[in-house]
């Protein structure tokens, strides 16, 4: 199966995908098991940049509960000269307090010990259940064992270490080419539950051996999030750990520099890697079995925000998603919600080409085809609004009975 599954995101010309294990020159990484799941499966990971200088950024949750190792990164991390990443799954350290953010700083410490870089170039994630005192013992094990294992194709046993719910793993490695040379990209990915279209609760570890500055990571690290994790939602919910970073070791000796060709090259990589990457999340969504996205076009863009969003969060839009029944009174009652006091709302809504609703009223059309349309993996939803010029799209998984299942039991 290639990594580019989606006709909604292709991949670009200059992306070529590669095969296996194995990271950018510069990177190491490794995966252990430490005893946090109960399954044994590996649960600590280790991700090391042995460029000295190496530059980075990272992004974060929104969330007013942001668990100790969020808070521990953006307080005493250098984000953007960041060397080593250490994770763990199993445990998420939210929710508990001075002890947790004692046990993120002691995560660190250990980081930095075993990758000989300074503590504040050691970013820390944690993924799990919330509420429960992590295990240190058992992490500071897991951490010296995966330092033991550290290699540069290690990229696989770190995708496994840092998955929860996960179906599949998330992963991809891809060369890029660029008119000053070709570069490297490679990322990590973890994440199905507790997906909100503010930011996704995951976590991403993107690695390149492009030489970037530090406000260029940074810049196309931001707008690429915007695109992609900010614009998916599995059960709306706004999680207390999700990361994404954005590493580069500059081994390979091309430089990415500002305003140039290479820069909107490698950003075009980045956007595609990280809207797949998403779109990945979104179809593990803890037993989904399709994947919806919704197109919002016209009004202002607060307007088309609000519809997207609504419709991508609405269990009766997902459910019907689902059950590949295309019942769009449940789109346009979604849409209504979001836009409270514009009665009459003039809204068209399209699926899979086929326009059911113009200007808020019925469109006849071939009911039976558009069934037989909505039995896909994916399936497309147009939305039109009264005015011009915004335009907005959220992904979104279905909402079945395995979500139930698993969230009823996740902690017992």
């Amino acid at each position: 199966m290639t990594f580019f599954a989606s006709r909604w995101v292709p991949r670009p010309d200059h992306v070529t995908e590669l095969d296996g294990s194995g990271l950018p020159a510069g990177f190491r990484a490794a995966g252990a098991a430490a005893g946090i799941k109960p399954s044994g499966a590996p649960d600590v990971g280790l991700m090391v940049c042995d460029a000295p200088a190496a530059t980075s950024a990272a992004r974060f949750t929104a969330s007013g509960t942001q668990a100790p190792p969020v808070l521990l990164c953006r307080e005493r991390c250098r984000l953007d000269a960041l060397r080593a990443i250490v994770v763990n799954a199993g445990n998420a350290n939210a929710a508990t307090g001075r002890p947790g953010l004692d046990n993120a700083a002691k995560m660190q410490g250990s980081g930095a010990l075993v990758a000989g870089v300074g503590e504040d170039q050691v970013a820390v994630c944690s993924t799990g259940v919330i509420g429960v005192p992590l295990p240190m013992h058992k992490i500071t094990h897991g951490i010296v064992a995966a330092a033991h294992g550290l290699s540069a194709d290690g990229d696989a046993a770190f995708s496994a270490a840092i998955q929860t719910t996960d179906a599949f793993e998330k992963r991809a490695r891809l060369e890029v080419a660029l008119p000053s040379g070709t570069v490297m990209l490679t990322a990590q990915a973890k994440g199905a539950g507790m997906i909100s279209p503010r930011f996704a609760t995951l976590l991403v570890f993107v690695q390149s051996d492009a030489l970037l500055s530090a406000e260029t990571c940074d810049l196309l690290l931001g707008v690429c999030v915007k695109r992609s994790f900010e614009r998916v939602s599995v059960d709306g919910q706004l999680s207390t750990n999700d990361t994404v970073i954005l590493q580069c070791s500059g081994a390979s000796g091309v430089a990415v520099e500002p305003e140039t060709e290479d820069e909107l090259r490698f950003g075009e990589a980045l956007d595609a890697l990280m809207r797949q990457l998403a779109l990945l999340v979104v179809r593990d969504g803890e037993g989904a079995r399709r994947v919806g996205r919704v197109v919002v076009r016209g009004g202002d863009l607060a307007a088309a925000d609000a519809v997207g969003r609504a419709v991508a969060n609405s269990p009766l839009v997902k459910t019907a998603l689902y059950g590949g029944d295309p019942n769009w009174g449940r789109i346009i009652q979604a849409a209504g919600a979001a836009m409270p006091g514009t009665a009459p709302l003039p809204v068209d809504v399209t699926i899979e080409g086929v326009q059911v609703c113009g200007r808020g009223s019925y469109v006849p059309h071939d009911a039976a085809a558009l069934a037989e349309a909505v039995i896909g993996d994916e399936v497309d939803y147009e939305i039109g609004l009264p005015g011009e010029g915004a335009e907005t799209e959220v992904f979104f998984s279905d909402l079945g009975h395995e979500y139930i299942t698993i969230n009823a039991d996740y902690t017992t």
